[in-house]
């Protein structure tokens, strides 16, 4: 199996519900299960990015949202060993003992500092014992067990490096081998990106059967009431976006993730299938072209940070997309690189302002660009490499894209912060 293909294997998760409550949640039961004796007290410590992003997030199967929330479904649902998917299930019996929790004070959520790295401190107490549960680096990542003061895990450090160097080998790639390898490797060692389609597509169902959506039933009907039209770009922006909002409202489906979001993985995914089943395309050309998308957004975010102050969903997944987009339709090499300056040179720079409704407009927005950045570049119509934040090489504007995030945004993370804890 190719290197590559592990990468993306490797990175493709299912999550239910937006990452971040999901983390949340999965560090304070993962926690819990070292206690002896009722639970007592919850505290949680985040760095900006979980913080930012859980904080009015829609949790699954539940109306409630928010990181305080789900600390305290942490606190009394969930086997750790669901990773992510851990708050599935959740039903009402859960969600009044977490109310409970909340109204008598026994749960905290603190912001402990402005960063693009992941961390979650959970501290979880009973009469008799006081553990603490530190995650690093990824969303379900333990890096440290503490139980009344003695260390009964601590993640070894060579592993770590280990892990890291493996995300990190991404960048040892040029934008040509991703091509060359989409176009050489073998169709059935990328069929399991068809995991992919079918998860976002099952949430996306969820979401236009749901009451509570608002913008999918608007753009269903644009659609001519109907999931695939004749109309590529239509068909793409319903699914990708109609996913996107059912998943930040906390519908009780789970998303195929990349890099550690399933917003990510839907934009990656969603508009290519649409594409695909609205146009004359083969099913192995766009494997092929979701495979491309997903290392495009996997690269750029390995600079950016998995957390950060830019929209990662919309930077780094749109840009993904957009190589897609423009694979599928033939496009050389040539022309995606022009892609990427194309798309590079208009949205990079756009804020996250955390896991909630306000990501459907920029999975709008990510999407439409990705649309105009390949079909500009398709024409023969590209920004030139001397202007702006543009690298000489695609792989150069791919890194400074993820370095207008981190550390470029770092200020505009503590400011976010600071206004949505103002509300």
């Amino acid at each position: 199996m190719h290197p590559l293909t592990n990468l993306i294997k490797n990175d493709m998760k299912p999550a239910h519900g937006v990452t971040e409550p999901g983390a949340i949640a999965f560090a304070v039961a993962a926690a819990r299960e070292h206690l002896r004796g009722p639970l007592a007290t919850i505290t949680v410590e985040l760095n900006s990015g979980l913080y930012k992003n859980a904080f009015t997030c829609g949790i699954p199967g539940c109306e409630e949202s928010g990181n305080l929330f789900a600390a305290a479904l942490g606190g009394v649902w969930g086997d750790s060993a669901k990773g992510l998917e851990i708050l599935s299930g959740v039903g009402a019996r859960e969600r009044g003992k977490a109310h409970t929790l909340i109204a008598e004070g026994r749960v905290q959520v603190l912001l402990k500092d402005i960063s693009s790295d992941i961390f979650i401190r959970a501290t979880v107490t009973s009469a008799t014992d006081t553990v603490i549960l530190e995650i690093k680096d990824s969303h379900t990542q333990i890096h440290k067990i503490i139980v009344n003061d003695t260390v009964i895990f601590e993640e070894n450090r060579e592993t770590s490096a280990e892990k890291a160097s493996a995300t990190a080998a991404i960048t040892n790639y040029s934008l040509s081998e991703f091509v060359d390898y989409v176009e050489g490797v073998p169709t059935g060692e990328l069929e399991f990106i068809t995991d992919a389609f079918i998860l976002n597509m099952d949430l996306f169902d969820e979401g236009l059967r749901s009451d509570r959506t608002t913008f999918i039933k608007y753009l269903f009907e644009k659609n001519g009431n109907q999931i695939i039209s004749e109309n590529e770009e239509d068909t793409a922006l319903l699914l990708g976006v109609g996913a996107i909002e059912a998943r930040v409202l906390g519908l009780n489906k789970p998303a195929m993730s990349i890099t550690g979001s399933g917003a990510h993985g839907i934009i990656a995914t969603l508009p290519l299938y649409g594409v695909y089943k609205a146009g004359d395309y083969k099913k192995e050309q766009v494997l092929r072209a979701t495979a491309l998308s997903f290392l495009t957004c996997m690269y750029i975010k390995e600079y950016s940070g998995k957390l950060s102050a830019f929209c990662g969903c919309a930077i780094a997944a749109g840009c993904g997309a957009a190589c897609g987009l423009s694979y599928l339709k033939g496009g050389s090499i040539e022309k995606i690189e022009n892609t990427i300056n194309n798309f590079a040179s208009g949205i990079t720079g756009m804020i996250c302002d955390g896991g909630n409704q306000g990501c459907v407009m920029k999975g709008v927005t990510a999407i439409d660009s990705a649309f105009r950045a390949s079909a500009f570049a398709l024409k023969g119509l590209h920004i030139d490499a001397k202007h702006g934040i543009l690298g000489s090489t695609p792989e150069a504007t791919m890194k400074n894209m993820g370095r207008i995030a981190s550390p470029g945004m770092t200020a505009t993370e503590g400011e976010i912060v600071r206004i949505m804890e103002e509300k």
